[in-house]
């Protein structure tokens, strides 16, 4: 008799390790991926930075602004 709680103990104790598992390589992708989106983006705010240096001395060269 307590050889079959023990059995249905184990085997839910299994199931939650094998959904334990899968959730910690779901959260390794999305982490994977959320980096991979922050470098994207720090990237593209790179080239905006410099996109906006470029602009300011073309309207400086064309006397768009003041000095």
């Amino acid at each position: 008799m307590t050889d079959e709680p023990e059995n249905i103990t184990l085997r839910y104790l299994r199931r939650i390790d094998e959904k334990l598992d899968t959730l910690i390589a779901d959260l390794r992708d999305l982490k994977i991926r959320t980096t991979n989106t922050e470098e994207g983006l720090a990237g593209i705010n790179r080239r905006l930075d410099r996109l906006d240096d470029r602009v300011a001395r073309i309207e400086k060269r064309l006397d768009l602004v003041e000095a």
